[in-house]
């Protein structure tokens, strides 16, 4: 019987070390976001595929930060980490495109910039939202 408990315990502490080792591993890898057609790539939580990188370029050239923060945890506008958590691709897209004027969010329909990266925008926030994209300044995913 001490045997068999001893042989547990062994076990037990080889999982547990493989477990951790997996997720240190997971941590140096490629993230990329949910879904059939991934949203997003991420490396190293700030180096990601060329279609967000525009996304987040559009963020930045647009000052969305006013209302939303620096690191979209909302400020006068509501929190993009947590609003993305369950607003729908197609939802955010009328949101930006349309406004809510009433809550003082402009729409974004004239502008060549967001017509042309309104999905890379939405990636961007997804992935913050998810927790795979770090604040502040973004890669290329094959920068060094």
């Amino acid at each position: 019987m001490a045997k068999s408990v001893l042989a547990m315990i062994v076990l037990s502490v080889a999982l547990v070390g493989d477990v951790a080792g997996v997720r240190a591993d997971e941590a140096n890898r490629t993230s990329t976001g949910a879904g059939p057609a991934s949203l997003y790539v991420v490396k190293d939580g700030n180096k990601v595929d060329s279609k967000t990188l525009e996304g987040w370029k559009t963020w930045r050239a647009l000052a969305c930060e006013r209302c939303h923060g620096a690191e979209q945890e909302g400020l006068v506008g509501p929190s993009l980490v947590v609003s993305l958590k369950t607003l729908s691709k197609t939802d955010f897209h009328t949101t930006v495109m349309k406004g809510r004027l009433p809550k003082g969010m402009p729409n974004f329909d004239g502008s060549a910039m967001v017509q042309k990266n309104w999905e890379g925008l939405y990636a961007y926030l997804k992935g913050r939202s998810d927790g795979k994209i770090r604040p502040g300044h973004l890669y290329p995913l094959d920068s060094q």
